[in-house]
């Protein structure tokens, strides 16, 4: 088993079941099993695919799935109904319809199975639908929004079994009156059933921890080659990493981080040598879908990378394009083979878990070595931009004042070099962030993101720029996008989605992510102050002055005011609305 599990966490959960199944059986036994394997091998199976979502257990003729977005899981609710509506059946063949019920809530993770009060309200919600339609939750309908072309009707509350509260209702059939058209409505990227891949550490076996850091750097340097890849799914650094070190099988990675394919490998570097291990898997079947491995001197290394990149493309069936063949060709690496160590070496000290002034002086050090030995190296420039950054975040240094106006510097000197490097748009994005001049962020993590559609550390700030900037929707979906980039480390960034929920006056959604995030960080001061605002705009002032004597009893100097100033909010009504929670419910916001 993985060692590496999240025990519970924030999921929508969509609960079907077969309409007249035992009738169905009573007339036709064989008929009916053979119906219902065609229908779930051929039409349910590859919605629930193409919408991101994974099975989690059949129960007789009853399914449950799980979606880590809850405009995936209505999309695919709405998609099944549609395609059955619409089916023509040969003659004699059994007529499968469903009944489908979907909510949002906390799930507990028990291996591959799922439990808690997120799956007990999907599964009561399940025999109200019509038949051949669809019944959601409140939480549900305030989270999707405008973002579905499907109306749902307001069907009021409703008592269920095992429930100790009311549940509000809505409800869909294929054929009722599409959703009107909202005056703007936040882009929706085309959906995909792309392949999806978790490049995990390739082990170090070279016998020297000290060489810990070149076998993640070409782990990182293929995870970013393969992001540039329009056509993959690609698992972001952060959520691959956190297998590091530990023992687990296979399928258990696959389905923690809802990939179907998983890159492993080991890197023996000694003098002037390198022998690369790769193996591709293929989670569904645990098969091999090629293995290979590489003698070859360091000055060829980005050849082996290259290569490994070409052939994991090659195996996924996936076309690139005259571009993305370009930006992967051309990746940015030095001819320099000393200066891309130095560079690795610094971006291992900049992403490690342990930062200080030390580690920032060291990588500063390495990333100016770098550009001694290839002035026109543009990601040392863009990595120095980021250290700087990060001295001005912790005030690491007398020069920590004017450090963004270095990493401003060094930001459009990365540019400059080379305009198709991504992590140089992504540097110059994270400066303007710190500047506060969100249009100038959005522009250039767009720009990043147009070079490297995964690159998951670009989405999750165009996110947070377009929350900041008064655009709360859009927001939402990068970030939930982000969320299936990197599933480990965005529970993390939960904080920012409930934020987003709660200026875009979605309080219920909001309140549920919040509570979601004090479970995984108990000891969060901020994370109860916006509850506390969801809470007080719910009408729920007792439960809201419950959750702030808590914030109180953790940081007694804790300020409303203070906290919500370090935020950049180019919008004041959005602040007020946060504002405005806490005085429904009777609490400072000084």
């Amino acid at each position: 088993m993985a060692e590496v599990q999240t025990n519970r966490r924030l999921a929508a959960i969509l609960a079907a079941d077969v309409v007249g199944y035992s009738r169905l059986m009573a007339a036709n036994e064989d008929g009916t099993l053979a119906a219902l394997k065609h229908f779930r091998e051929n039409l349910f199976n590859p919605a629930v695919a193409g919408h991101n979502g994974r099975i989690v257990k059949l129960i007789g003729d009853g399914t449950l799935v799980e979606f880590a977005s809850v405009v995936d899981a209505v999309e695919c609710a709405v998609a099944v109904q549609n395609a059955v509506a619409n089916r023509i059946l040969p003659p004699g063949e059994p007529a499968i319809q469903l009944r489908i019920g979907v909510n949002l809530g906390d799930v507990i993770i028990d291996g591959d199975d799922i439990y808690g009060d997120g799956v007990n309200v999907a599964a009561r919600l399940e025999p109200l639908a019509e038949p051949g339609g669809v019944c959601i939750s409140s939480i549900v309908h305030e989270g999707v929004g405008n973002r579905i072309d499907s109306a749902f009707r307001d069907c009021g509350q409703v008592r269920v079994k095992n429930i100790d509260r009311p549940i509000s209702i809505w409800k869909w059939r294929p054929g009722d009156a599409p959703a009107a058209a909202p005056a703007k409505k936040p882009a929706r990227e085309a959906r995909s059933q792309a392949p999806s891949i978790a490049v995990l550490p390739f082990d170090n076996m070279s016998g020297d921890p000290g060489q810990d850091y070149f076998s993640d750097g070409m782990t990182e340097d293929i995870i970013t080659d393969l992001a540039k890849v329009a056509g993959l799914i690609v698992i972001a650094r952060n959520s691959s990493f956190a297998y590091k070190g530990k023992k687990f099988d296979i399928r258990d990675v696959a389905r923690e981080l809802n990939v179907r394919f998983v890159l492993e490998g080991s890197i023996r570097h000694a003098g002037n040598r390198v022998r690369v291990t790769a193996q591709l898997i293929d989670a569904t079947s645990g098969a091999h879908v090629w293995a290979e491995r590489y003698d070859r001197d360091l000055t060829d290394i980005f050849a082996v990378q290259d290569d490994l990149t070409q052939r994991i493309v090659s195996a996924l069936k996936v076309t690139l394009s005259p571009a993305e063949k370009a930006r992967i060709v051309e990746s940015g690496a030095p001819a320099n083979v000393e200066a891309h160590d130095h560079f690795i070496r610094a971006r291992e000290l900049l992403l490690g878990a342990t930062q200080n002034r030390e580690t920032f002086e060291q990588a500063v050090a390495a990333l100016n070595r770098a550009i001694e030995l290839d002035p026109n190296y543009a990601q040392a420039y863009a990595g120095l931009a980021w250290a700087y950054v990060l001295d001005y975040t912790n005030q690491w240094t007398k020069a920590a004042d004017r450090a963004l106006d270095i990493a401003r510097g060094y930001a459009d000197q990365a540019v400059e070099k080379d305009p198709r490097e991504p992590l140089a748009r992504f540097a110059s994005a994270m400066v303007a962030g710190r500047q506060r001049d969100m249009a100038r962020g959005v522009a250039e993590a767009n720009a990043a993101l147009a070079l490297s559609p995964n690159y998951s550390p670009a989405r999750g700030l165009l996110a947070s720029f377009e929350l900041f900037a008064g655009r709360p929707l859009e927001a939402i979906a990068q970030m939930e996008r982000n969320m299936r980039l990197d599933p480990v480390v965005s529970q993390q960034g939960l904080q920012f989605l409930g934020m987003a929920y709660l200026v875009a006056g979605k309080y219920e959604t909001a309140a549920l992510i919040f509570k979601q995030r004090l479970m995984l960080a108990p000891m969060s001061d901020s994370a109860r102050s916006l509850l506390a605002s969801a809470l007080g705009h719910l009408g729920e002032p007792g439960e809201a002055r419950r959750v702030w004597d808590e914030l109180k009893a953790i940081n007694p100097n804790y300020s409303f005011a203070a906290h919500i100033s370090r935020l950049p909010f180019q919008k004041e009504e959005d602040v007020k609305r946060i504002a405005e929670g806490l005085v429904k419910a009777g609490l400072p916001t000084d």
